[in-house]
């Protein structure tokens, strides 16, 4: 028995050798950007990726789309309910559908329906209501939350396909703190892997549960928080592990401090990493896919920044404004802004 273990230990040493033998380290010194669609009218804080040929958006205005890379087409077209100007900044999709969500009250959160137009299939009024980001665990269940409200934060969950949505009562969720919300700044306040799910406050804390939405605790983070204008704006995991969340204050853009946090433990600590360096204010990051969680970018409104040592260091790469990113590989993704939505190629 002990022998069959060593040779399974060095089975297991020869391996991890060899990963880290195969792994490149790169180091990205530019980004090229193509513009996909112009409008100086449209504020785009809200993407997703359908696939490997389509990408989703929903904005002001009303306005929601996708956009065929294979094809160089889009297809536009304008959300109406009574007379209210609807403002997306969540959107999320399963195998079969397109979800959209509004700011504000009343909150309408629509799914693409079978005769071709969206069907309404969540709405809530009250004082206080605001939804900021969404996002599903697998092809029934997803997850939408808001600023608090009653008591506690504002959370939505599916089970059925998005068909139908149930707010969690603050009888489960901790106790949510004065004016804790989220920041709708770039639809990545909610971050999945698996059953995990953590949840990026504006009070700079997470909500972790480990059950898909069932139960939930609360994970302190040491990022700045003291401003009605600060906390984490973003978060993304790379895996069980490993996650990474920005933040700052989007008044004062330039400053640096205590707005980049990093955990190695699933979010029960987090450490303060770049303290006092570039970039400051961002709106939103992700980790690069495939890149064993070394790589990150973040971009905001003031730039792109990447870093290639898990967000020890940063270098801005570009002073183009986004709001929000994702990856389509390794090195290709789109991006949205203020009028704009881009793909960008990272290059070394």
């Amino acid at each position: 028995m002990k022998q069959f273990s060593l040779i399974i230990l060095s089975i297991g040493l020869l391996f991890s050798c060899e990963n880290k033998k195969t792994f490149k380290h790169r180091d990205f010194s530019k980004v090229e950007m193509e513009t996909l669609m112009k409008d100086s009218l449209l504020s785009v804080r809200a993407i997703d990726l359908l696939n490997d040929k389509s990408l989703v958006f929903a904005s002001n205005k009303g306005v929601f789309g996708l956009f065929n890379d294979k094809t160089q087409s889009w297809k536009t077209s304008i959300q109406k309910h009574d007379t209210l100007n609807l403002h997306f900044r969540s959107v999320a999709h399963t195998a079969l559908d397109f979800f959209i969500l509004s700011i504000d009250n009343p909150a309408l959160l629509y799914k693409t329906g079978d005769s071709g137009n969206m069907e309404l299939v969540y709405k809530e009024e009250g004082k206080g209501v605001f939804y900021d980001s969404m996002n599903f665990w697998n092809e029934q269940e997803g997850i939408a939350i808001g600023d608090s409200t009653n008591g506690c934060l504002s959370i939505i969950i599916t089970r059925d396909g998005g068909n139908t949505w149930n707010k969690l009562s603050c009888d489960v969720l901790p106790i949510g703190l004065e004016h804790e919300g989220a920041f709708a700044a770039s639809d990545t306040n909610i971050a999945i892997i698996g059953d995990n799910t953590w949840v990026a406050t504006t009070a700079g804390r997470v909500y972790y549960s480990p059950d898909k939405g069932k139960t939930w605790k609360i994970f302190m983070t040491p990022i700045v928080k003291e401003k009605d204008t600060e906390g984490i704006y973003s978060i993304d995991f790379y895996d069980e592990l490993n996650g990474f969340a920005v933040g700052g204050d989007y008044t004062k853009p330039d400053d640096n401090s205590a707005n980049k946090i990093r955990t190695n433990d699933g979010g029960k600590t987090w450490e303060l990493v770049a303290q006092n360096k570039n970039p400051g204010y961002r709106s939103c990051v992700q980790y690069i896919p495939n890149r064993n969680g070394m790589e990150l970018v973040a971009v905001g409104f003031k730039g792109i920044d990447y870093s290639n040592d898990s967000g020890s260091t940063w270098k801005q790469l570009s002073d183009e404004g986004f709001y929000s990113i994702r990856f389509l590989n390794d090195s290709v993704a789109y991006a949205a802004g203020a009028g704009k939505i881009s793909k960008l190629t990272f290059k070394e």
